[in-house]
């Protein structure tokens, strides 16, 4: 019988190593002054800089990027329809801070709502979606916090749609990254309200209050936030050349480090950062030998191709090499996992990228098999 072995191709080795997909913490280095932070790259979801990014802190309005998420599943599911309209309750009347100044007893559209919400901040707006959803609001805040853990957002905790200040009510930078990249990505046929510039309702016209929206930088999302406690944030996305980055920031002093500062870490990300694709979705990585097998080997791919972001500075001395227990023993069933990619380099933590078998390979029949012990026995090596 083959003894159990690990491969390690050189030449891969010689074509992948200057593009290891590892985390390009301590590569390239910025500061902020702002409390918390986290810069993602979101196609490949790689972190590019972060500071206090698992603290708890107020989020303010930020958190309507929650209550739109909810929102967007809910048209999703068809449990709303952008036509349907919702009731106003003096709960949602009375509401203080921003407002889309609904009526007290209107019925509204739904899309009307989301736009109340999300372009001009409303409070109101919010709690009328949150009611409509969830019977009251903090029945529907309870459906958050479920929903976000979900998600992954485990240092999250809702107790209102608005982000109203409350000592229950918190989240982090890294969960509200991760909240931004889901709602982009799972609904994207809703995100264009968050890069509209302005909504009229009831004759009041409001500008978004996203900042970056009127600088030419491709941002296209998604909200701001604002409190005494919490300082000035922004959950901010951009997207070019096929690139999308997403900031989240808080803790700024005024509206004017708001607008500066998110501009400036974006720009850092996208000229120090680039993303490069290693692997194509089912392009084989090699071919493993198969014991047993009606194939002597079988193709082993990445399922979803290998795309990495590393800083440029970045690309010498990585180190990517590929492990598997051979020669696997049939049958192999595609999609099977038969090895991995591990990528490491001095000061960075190891990556492991599971390869998977291309195709299936069936067992050889009785004789089959006897032929091939026998010729083993014989000539050792392979059995084929």
């Amino acid at each position: 019988m083959f003894s159990v072995r690990t491969l390690i191709r050189s030449a891969l080795l010689a074509v992948l190593a200057v593009f290891a997909p590892v985390p390009p913490v301590g590569a390239a280095t910025i500061d902020t002054i702002a409390r918390q932070a986290i810069l993602i790259d979101a196609t490949t979801n790689t972190v590019l800089f972060e500071k206090n990014a698992d603290q708890r802190m107020p989020t303010s309005s930020m958190s309507k990027v929650m209550t739109a998420y909810m929102v967007f599943e809910a048209l999703r599911t068809k449990r709303l329809t952008l036509e349907d309209t919702l009731p106003v309750s003096e709960h949602a009347w009375r509401t203080q801070g921003s407002k889309m100044f609904v009526e007290l007893g209107a019925r509204i559209k739904v899309e009307d709502l989301i736009r109340g919400m999300i372009i001009q901040s409303g409070n109101d707006a919010s709690i009328v979606l949150a009611e409509g959803l969830g019977g009251s609001e903090d029945a529907f805040a309870k459906k958050m916090t479920e929903r976000a853990h979900e998600l992954g957002m485990k240092d999250s905790s809702f107790v209102n749609a608005t982000g109203w200040p409350d000592e229950n009510h918190y989240s982090t930078c890294r969960d509200l990254g991760t909240l931004a990249r889901a709602l982009i990505y799972t609904y994207p046929e809703h995100y264009h309200y968050d890069a509209e510039r302005e909504f009229t309702y009831h004759g009041i016209k409001q500008g978004n209050r996203n900042p970056l929206l009127y600088r030419n930088m491709g941002v296209d999302g998604l909200k701001t936030g604002h409190t005494d406690i919490a300082g000035y944030g922004l959950i901010a996305s951009a997207q070019r050349d096929g690139r999308r980055l997403i900031l989240v920031i808080n803790g700024l002093p005024s509206m004017q480090a708001r607008a500066d500062e998110p501009a400036r870490l974006i720009e850092w990300g996208f000229r120090e950062f680039s993303t490069y694709t290693l692997l194509k979705p089912g392009e084989s990585v090699d071919s493993l030998p198969v014991w047993l097998g009606q194939a002597p080997t079988v193709p082993a791919v990445t399922g979803d191709g290998l795309v990495v972001t590393m800083a440029q500075e970045e690309r010498r001395g990585l180190k990517v090499t590929m492990q598997a227990q051979v020669p696997l023993p049939a049958p192999v069933t595609k999609g099977q996992v038969v090895g991995k990619l591990v990528i490491t380099a001095p000061g960075f933590v190891t990556r492991e990228v599971p390869l998977v078998a291309a195709e299936d390979v069936a067992r050889l029949g009785f004789f089959g098999r006897l032929g091939a012990a026998g010729r083993h026995a014989l000539f050792g090596g392979s059995a084929h």
